[in-house]
C-alpha cells in the first residue's frame, strides 16, 4: 500500500482553489463543531427536554447529513458544483436560524435537521478534484483535512467563551453569518471549474456501487468511522456536565479545560501520525490508535469518582487517538478504493460518518435517560471493542487496492 504525494508545488490557480475551499470547509465545520461542547447543557433548559431529545438534537444533524450526502454529490455531477455548494450552505444557514429561534426541544431538533440537509462535503471534494491536477490531489486533500482538524480544535476552545457573551442562540446566529461568509468566498474567491458538459465523469454502475459497499476492507473502515463519530457524539452528551461537576466552572469557563486537553492531545497524536506515514507500520498504528481510544473511553468512565486531573488526562488521551484516527481513516480508504471509484468510496465513507453522529446522539441520549451515564459509556466501550475485533477478524488492511 503506497501513497504518492507530489513534491511539485501548487500552481497559483490550484493554490487559490485549494485554500479557498479549505476556508469554506473551515467555516462550515467550525459552525458544526461549535455546538458540541455547549448544546447538551443549553438544551436541558428548553421545554420538552429529556435525555433522549437532547441526544436527538445532537444526532439528528448526522441523520440528514447521511441522507443527503449522495444526492448532493449526484446533483453536483449534473449541475455546476458551485450552485450546489451554495444551495447547501444556504440550507445550513436556514437551519441555524431556526435553531437560534428555538424555544422548545422540538423546534431545536427541526433546526438541527435542516442544518444537516445542506450536505456539501462530497460536492466540495469533487470541486477540489476538478480544480487540481491528479498528482496534487492527495496534497490538496491533506490541506482540507487540516482545516477540518483546526476547526474542531478551535471551536471546542472558543465556543464556551463566545456563548458566555452571546448565549447559544447567539452561536447559531454566528453560524448563519459564517455560512453567508462561506457563500461569499465560494462566489468571489474559488475559481470556476469547467462546465459539466465538457468534463469526463465516470457514472458508477449499480453493481460497482454494491461491490464498494460490500468490500470487506472498505466496510471495516466505514464501520470504524461510524463508531468513531458515534463515540464522539455520545461523549459530548456527558463530558460538559462532568467538567462542570469536577471543576466547579460554569460553561463559559470550560474553554480553559478544552485548551489544555487539546494541546496535550496534539502532542499525543504525533507518534500515531509519524508511525502511520510508514507503510510497514500502518496496520499496527491503526490498531494501536483504536486500542488507545478504547483505553481512554474506559478511563473517562472510571474517572467519575476521580479528581479533575484524571478526567482531563483521560480526555486528552481520547482526543489524541480520535485525531489520529480521523486523519488515518480517509487516507486508508483512498488507498484501498479502486482509483476510478475513489470519489464514490469517499461518499459512502462520509455517509457512515454522519450516520455515526446520528446513532451516537439518539442511542446515547436514550441510554442516558434509561440507565444513566453508565449505560452510555458501556455502549461506547462495546462499540469500540467491536471495531477493534473487526480489524483482527479481517486480518488488518489490504496491501493492494481493491479490484476495479
Amino acid at each position: 500500500m503506497r501513497t504518492y504525494i507530489s513534491t511539485n508545488p501548487f500552481t497559483p490557480s490550484e493554490r487559490k482553489a485549494v485554500f479557498s475551499l479549505a476556508g469554506i470547509y473551515f467555516l462550515r465545520m467550525f459552525g458544526v463543531f461549535m455546538v458540541l461542547p455547549v448544546l447538551s447543557l443549553y438544551a436541558d433548559r428548553l421545554s420538552g427536554a429529556t435525555p433522549f431529545m437532547i441526544g436527538l438534537a445532537l444526532g439528528v444533524y448526522g441523520f440528514t447529513q447521511a441522507a443527503f450526502q449522495i444526492p448532493f454529490g449526484m446533483l453536483s455531477d449534473r449541475y455546476p458544483r458551485k450552485y450546489i455548494i451554495a444551495t447547501g450552505l444556504i440550507i445550513f444557514a436556514i437551519g441555524s436560524a431556526v435553531a437560534a429561534l428555538a424555544d422548545s426541544m422540538m423546534v431545536l431538533v427541526v433546526g438541527r435537521a435542516i442544518q444537516g440537509a445542506g450536505a456539501i462535503s462530497a460536492a466540495v471534494l469533487a470541486l477540489n478534484a476538478d480544480l487540481t491536477r491528479s498528482d496534487q490531489r492527495t496534497k490538496s486533500m491533506a490541506v482540507i483535512g487540516i482545516s477540518i482538524g483546526a476547526a474542531f480544535m478551535v471551536s471546542l476552545v472558543l465556543a464556551p467563551v463566545i456563548q458566555g457573551y452571546i448565549g447559544v442562540p447567539g452561536l447559531f446566529w454566528m453560524i448563519v453569518l459564517l455560512s453567508v461568509s462561506a457563500v461569499f468566498v465560494l462566489a468571489k474567491v474559488v475559481p470556476d471549474a469547467e462546465p459539466v458538459g465538457r468534463q469526463t465523469r465516470t457514472v458508477l454502475a449499480a453493481g460497482q456501487f454494491r461491490r464498494l459497499v460490500r468490500n470487506p476492507q472498505l466496510l471495516q473502515l466505514n464501520l470504524g468511522i461510524l463508531i468513531l463519530h458515534l463515540v464522539l457524539t455520545a461523549l459530548f452528551l456527558l463530558l460538559p456536565a462532568l467538567f462542570r461537576e469536577k471543576s466547579g466552572l460554569e460553561l463559559s469557563g470550560h474553554w480553559k479545560l478544552y485548551l489544555i486537553v487539546l494541546a496535550v492531545s496534539v502532542i499525543g497524536m504525533i507518534p500515531f501520525v509519524v508511525a502511520g506515514s510508514r507503510e510497514r507500520w500502518l496496520k499496527g498504528t491503526y490498531r494501536a490508535a483504536i486500542g488507545v481510544l478504547l483505553l481512554a473511553t474506559c478511563a473517562i468512565f472510571s474517572a467519575y469518582h476521580s479528581a479533575l486531573f484524571i478526567v482531563m488526562a483521560a480526555a486528552a488521551l481520547f482526543f489524541s487517538a480520535f485525531n489520529a484516527l480521523e486523519s488515518l481513516l480517509p487516507s486508508i480508504v483512498s488507498q484501498i478504493a479502486p482509483q476510478n471509484q475513489r470519489g464514490a468510496a469517499i461518499g459512502i465513507y462520509n455517509t457512515f460518518q454522519f450516520a455515526g453522529i446520528f446513532l451516537g446522539g439518539t442511542v446515547g441520549g436514550w441510554l442516558n435517560g434509561q440507565y444513566g451515564h453508565a449505560g452510555v459509556w458501556i455502549f461506547c466501550i462495546l462499540s469500540i471493542t467491536v471495531w477493534l475485533g473487526s480489524t483482527m477478524a479481517l486480518g488488518g488492511l489490504r496491501e493492494t487496492p481493491a479490484e476495479e
